[in-house]
Parts: C-alpha cells; sequence; structure tokens
C-alpha cells in the first residue's frame, strides 16, 4: 500500500505536466504561424512559436541521421529514468528525490512525443498558414522525426556588448535568448532541484536503504 502511495505523487506529477504541456503545444501548433509572436508582458514575457530537430531550448544535433539517434537515445533515457523511479518507489526514497525525477521524466516523455508522433499528426507548419491535425493527406513526417513545439520566450535583457569587451564587442546580445517549452521547463527545474537538494535527498535516500536491509537481516 505504501509503494501505491509513493507511486501516485509521481505518476500525478508527470500526468499533469503532459496534460499541459500537449494542450498547449497543440494549440499553439494549431493557431500560430511559424515565427509568429504575441506579447503578453511587454519586454519580459513573449509568446513566440517555433519548432526545432533538436534538444531542449531549440538546440540542433546533426542532422537527419543525428534526428533519428537523438529520438532513440531520448527514448533509452525515458526508459532507464522510468525504471529508476519505480525503484524509487518501491525502496520507499525520499519524496524529494522522486519529485526531482519524476519532473525530469515528465518533460523528457513531452518532448518524445512531439519527436515521435507531431511529423504523422499534423500538417507542416509555415510562415504564411497554420499546421491542420489529422491533414488528409497525412503529416509532414515519418515516425521518430517529428519537430518539437517551442514558444516560451523571456527576453529579460536586451542592449550590446561594451567596445572592450572580446570576440562580441559592440555585438547585440538577449537574455534570455532561447526559446522553450512546459517539457524543457519540468526538465531544467527538476535538475536544477536535484543539484541543490541532493546531498540531503541521498543521505535520506541511503538512510532509509540501511534500515530496510537491516530490518530484513533480522528477520
Amino acid at each position: 500500500m505504501q509503494k501505491i502511495k509513493l507511486l501516485w505523487k509521481p505518476v500525478t506529477i508527470i500526468f499533469l505536466i503532459l496534460l499541459f504541456d500537449q494542450i498547449f503545444k497543440f494549440w499553439i501548433k494549431t493557431h500560430f504561424y511559424l515565427d509568429e509572436e504575441v506579447t503578453i508582458i511587454k519586454n519580459f514575457f513573449y509568446l513566440h512559436f517555433t519548432e526545432n530537430n533538436g534538444m531542449a531550448f531549440g538546440y540542433e544535433f546533426g542532422g537527419i541521421y543525428g534526428k533519428l539517434i537523438l529520438s532513440t537515445v531520448r527514448v533509452i533515457a525515458v526508459i532507464a529514468i522510468g525504471w529508476y523511479l519505480y525503484i524509487l518507489c518501491k525502496n520507499k526514497a525520499s519524496m524529494g528525490l522522486i519529485v526531482g525525477f519524476a519532473l525530469i521524466l515528465a518533460g523528457a516523455l513531452g518532448n518524445i512525443i512531439d519527436s515521435l508522433f507531431y511529423g504523422l499528426l499534423f500538417s507542416q507548419s509555415t510562415y504564411f498558414q497554420t499546421a491542420e491535425f489529422l491533414p488528409d493527406g497525412g503529416g509532414y513526417g515519418t515516425f521518430l522525426y517529428g519537430k518539437v513545439v517551442d514558444m516560451l520566450y523571456f527576453p529579460v535583457i536586451k542592449g550590446n556588448f561594451p567596445g572592450w569587451f572580446p570576440f562580441w564587442k559592440n555585438e547585440m546580445f538577449i537574455f534570455f535568448r532561447p526559446i522553450f517549452n512546459i517539457s524543457d521547463s519540468s526538465i531544467t527545474i527538476g535538475v536544477i532541484y536535484m543539484i541543490l537538494f541532493q546531498r540531503k535527498f541521498f543521505v535520506q535516500t541511503k538512510s532509509t536503504e540501511s534500515i530496510v536491509d537491516n530490518a530484513s537481516e533480522n528477520k
């Protein structure tokens, strides 16, 4: 019963993140032209629709074969993280550790759904036309070759590097430049959460495992 309770919490987190992520992506994909931008908070927060073939925050990875490799690695990574999350729940690990891995798994799953299925489900987004869901002529790509939908843009600081700055003197800079999605945010929050608190969580997990081992030996 305790294991079921521990599993219920990460499953709920994963489900909710995936739900909001996919609903938001579906709406953006079917209502925005490629590169269309809407101001939410001036000079701070915009919805800017873009797609990428690669990793989080719009980074690319190696063309057609790179895309295939990346999609395959993503699937393997999700299976591995999911299995480890199950083991953590089974061993009654710290809830903080479980939540951290649940956030990472949810984000990875969200982008994998795009990569695996969006090429089959949507027509091509263009600069003049929104995508159609389940088009008569089929989607814009094949299985594993879908593009990840990004839309969250926070160009918080805009300016120019000073003239004395090496390499980029007088060039314009924007912080934060990458455009991302809810899945990327979930992965980032999960990783930062783990980095900040992993020592505490892993110590608690080790202590719990020691108690379980001692109890087994006493039996």
